[in-house]
């Protein structure tokens, strides 16, 4: 390892990597390459407390259900409920079991204590009700809204019609459809009258947007914004999920990005005049450049949420990946990025990936991981990312 190799190096602090992000940044996506790994959200919680205290941010969206995080919200702004059940119906796929999640959330509310409410922090999810079996039935997000526009204007749509046309609920979430779309009613014909239902109420809440506003609150539109958006995306990816084409999985993958997308713009307007915002979720959500897997094991091409948000924001985006060594037996060979930055002699680093690129002397190969869970980083396409966090050993 030559000296400027050793330059692109520092040990991991939160300033260390704020050093290297545009100062213009309004939403820092930190990726992960593995779920289930406490290492890496440790290193969020300690990021984040750093850019709260020092940069001037004031909310973190993490790769969990939009809807299920208002409950884990409502404690951390007000305390309304408790820790256990923030944790319990507060995230979406078993991210509620994680230790570092449960300090996150201790944390935050802690810090909004003794805070005025446009001070306190705010915490989201930017995914949608979906899990990797399933999407959730749209009822709770379609009736939100039709009751937010009930309240206020004239609707010609009953409750009673709306809860016709959706159904049970197990129609909705049968796992069987995920491989299986014969088993979807997402092209049914109530399927299909309740997209243009969703489509017009949506409609009408922006459109009477400044009534509904002072009727109620800017807080309360943005609420029942969301669960427009989430409805009008949960009756698209449940359309996705009936179609019989050889292209479905990747439909499907890209559906879920682009409500990833839609929701972390729709989070950067509501807290455009608080500070920016810290987004976490895997490296594959957040990066700019085309992630490749395998989903049911077919070849997927996946345009992520931080493409989609990089070509909104522009330099007000910044992307920091993470990446380890070894994990028990699987240690990375020494000609990968990981086996070269594992001769570091940090056990966490932050690495400027443009000194990093400009000390090379050779070209590196993909590493092929041992566990089909984890995304090595693609050596080729670090000029795409702002900074490399490195933790050597997990």
């Amino acid at each position: 390892m030559t000296t400027s190799i050793q330059d692109a190096a520092h040990p991991f602090t939160a300033g260390a990597l704020t050093a290297l992000l545009s100062p213009a940044t309004r939403l820092l996506g930190l990726g992960e390459p593995t779920h289930g790994v406490e290492a890496f959200p440790e290193l969020r919680n300690e990021l984040f407390r750093h850019l709260v205290e020092h940069e001037g941010y004031r909310s973190i969206t993490i790769e969990s259900d939009c809807l299920s995080a208002l409950t884990a919200d409502a404690y951390i702004a007000d305390g309304t409920g408790t820790l256990d059940d923030a944790m319990s119906r507060g995230f979406s796929h078993g991210f509620g079991a994680s230790p570092a999640n449960r300090e996150l959330l201790r944390w935050m509310r802690a810090y909004n204590e003794q805070r005025p409410s446009h001070e306190r922090l705010r915490f989201y999810g930017f995914d949608g009700p979906l899990e990797i079996t399933h999407g959730a039935s749209p009822r709770p997000a379609l009736t939100a809204l039709h009751d937010y526009l009930a309240a206020h204007l004239d609707l010609a749509l009953s409750r009673e019609t709306l809860y016709e046309l959706l159904g049970p609920d197990d129609r909705w979430t049968n796992p069987a459809a995920m491989m299986d779309p014969t088993q979807s009613i997402g092209r049914t014909p109530e399927a299909r009258e309740l997209r243009l239902i969703a489509d017009d109420l949506r409609a009408m809440l922006t459109s009477h947007a400044p009534h509904l506003t002072a009727a109620t609150s800017p807080d309360d539109w943005w609420h029942a914004d969301l669960h427009a958006r989430t409805a009008a995306g949960l009756l698209t990816y449940h359309a996705g999920m009936a179609d019989t084409t050889p292209t479905r999985f990747n439909t499907l993958i890209c559906l879920r990005d682009a409500i990833m997308a839609d929701n972390l713009d729709a989070i950067l307007r509501r807290e455009a005049h608080r500070g920016p915002t810290l987004a976490f979720a895997h490296n594959s959500h957040l990066q700019r450049d085309k992630s490749h897997l395998r989903f049911a094991d077919l070849p997927v091409q996946l345009q992520g949420a931080g493409a989609s948000i990089s070509t909104r924001l522009g330099d007000q985006y910044s992307f920091a990946a993470t990446t380890f060594g070894s994990r028990s037996s699987d240690v990375p060979p020494p000609d990968t990025l990981e086996g070269l930055l594992s001769t570091l002699p940090h056990a966490r680093a932050v690495i400027d990936p443009r000194r990093l690129a400009a000390a090379l002397d050779r070209k590196l190969t993909p590493r092929v991981p041992a566990d089909h869970t984890y995304f090595p980083l693609d050596p080729a396409t670090t000029d795409q990312i702002d900074a490399i966090v490195f933790v050597k050993e997990i």
